[in-house]
């Protein structure tokens, strides 16, 4: 006999096989919500008290640099010798105070030496050779003077013998062969005569000339001999300005070239203050910046005179000079931490400098949650910066805390969990 089913009604009814599909929806509903809205963030543990947590806040940006310089003479001029030689004696010690021409370093050069014996040899020959021709020169003249002498008592006694022959042939007392001949004789003698005192002037011409020339020469010889003796005096090396001496670099005993550098004078009074800058802000720096120190509890003021376009090992050269007073008992050599103001002050979102900008590079950072619980990852952008602070662009507000210490050993998590 058929026995009837009754149909299950109310809680029933959902453990029934035509329940299993609405069971299946349901649990596909839930699956998919929990995948749509569940937290994919990677989460770290970090022990809070290893951290440094700051405050960003809104405030004045200064904007300057801190830059080490040393300070360095102003002028400093550059100690040589003027003449080769070996180092006998180091006069002044390095730091003393000298003045212009205080003898520093003696050398000695024993080829000068020889030098200046041959050329007082030459010069001794030359005056002799000198002297030599000059007598000779005046036994000559005189030798002419007195051929003058003859030749004139020669032409006044055959003139007289000419005029008496000459009576004679006109008495015919005597030939015309003997009258021709004593006329002959005092042509002759004339004529001689003309030739002697033409030799004699020219003679005098030759001999002043010579004269002149040998005097020259004698005259150049002493010149060239004074500037040996003078090389000899430039075997002192002297100070060339007032200043304070500065590193000698040579020994005693040590051979020297003309011209080496063997140490510097550094002028006093005058100092500057040689920094290296980052090539970063090479674009930001010129002459006429302004920058600021502290010396001896006192502020002190500089200003770039000058800036050199040359990077080496990432950084470049700029020279600053004092305006206003110099620190007491400056000292060549000294360093100062000078703040370099590149612009105006300005309003800005800050944050404190720290380590996590190593690792972002100032594109992201960990933001601490408002309950203080944990702190998330956040992206920014950093603008300016200084000693103290960054510049906050974008990606936080006044107000909010964030984690500035290290970032090395928190991975790529996005969320930390204190």
């Amino acid at each position: 006999m058929d026995r009837t089913i009754e149909k299950k009604k109310g809680i029933a009814l959902a453990f029934t096989r035509k329940a299993l599909p609405y069971w299946f929806g349901g649990f596909m509903a839930i699956f998919i919500l929990w995948l749509i809205f569940r937290d994919d963030s990677s989460t770290l543990r970090v022990n809070q008290e290893t951290l440094s947590i700051s405050e960003v806040r809104a405030g004045e940006f200064n904007d300057y640099i801190r830059i080490s310089g040393q300070v360095h003479p102003m002028t400093t001029i550059q100690v040589s010798p003027r003449e080769a030689g070996i180092v006998e004696e180091i006069v002044i010690e390095e730091g003393t105070q000298v003045k212009a021409g205080d003898v520093i370093i003696r050398l000695s050069n024993d080829d000068l030496d020889l030098e200046i014996l041959n050329s007082e040899a030459n010069l001794a020959e030359k005056e002799n050779a000198l002297r030599n021709t000059m007598i000779q020169m005046e036994q000559e003249k005189m030798q002419l003077s007195l051929n003058i002498l003859e030749l004139e008592t020669e032409v006044k006694r055959k003139g007289r013998a000419l005029e008496s022959q000459k009576r004679l042939f006109d008495d015919g007392l005597i030939g015309k062969e003997e009258y021709l001949r004593s006329e002959e004789d005092y042509t002759l003698f004339c004529k001689k005569l003309e030739v002697t005192i033409a030799r004699a002037e020219q003679d005098s011409m030759y001999r002043e000339v010579q004269i002149r020339q040998m005097e020259e020469s004698l005259k150049n010889m002493k010149i060239n001999m004074q500037r040996i003796r003078n090389r000899k005096a430039n075997l002192d090396v002297k100070a060339p300005i007032d200043g304070e001496l500065g590193l000698i670099e040579v020994g005693l005993g040590e051979s020297v070239g003309s011209g080496m550098k063997i140490g510097q004078i550094n002028a006093v009074g005058s100092y500057k203050i040689e920094a290296q800058i980052d090539e970063h802000y090479i674009d930001r720096v010129s002459a006429g910046l302004t920058a600021t120190f502290e010396r001896q509890n006192e502020t002190f003021d500089a200003v770039i005179r000058k800036v050199y376009p040359e990077v080496r090992g990432g950084k470049f050269q700029a020279d600053f000079k004092f305006s206003g007073e110099q620190p007491v008992n400056i000292r060549t050599g000294q360093t100062y931490y000078l703040n370099l103001q590149l612009g105006q002050p300005e309003k800005a979102i800050l944050i404190p400098r720290g380590t996590f900008y190593q690792k972002t590079g100032g594109k992201w950072i960990y933001v601490v949650s408002p309950e203080g619980g944990k702190a998330m990852k956040r992206e920014i952008r950093i603008g300016r910066q200084n000693p103290q602070f960054y510049e906050v662009l974008e990606g936080l507000e006044a107000g909010e805390k964030v984690i500035t210490s290290g970032y090395d050993n928190f991975g790529d998590n996005e969320v930390l969990v204190f």
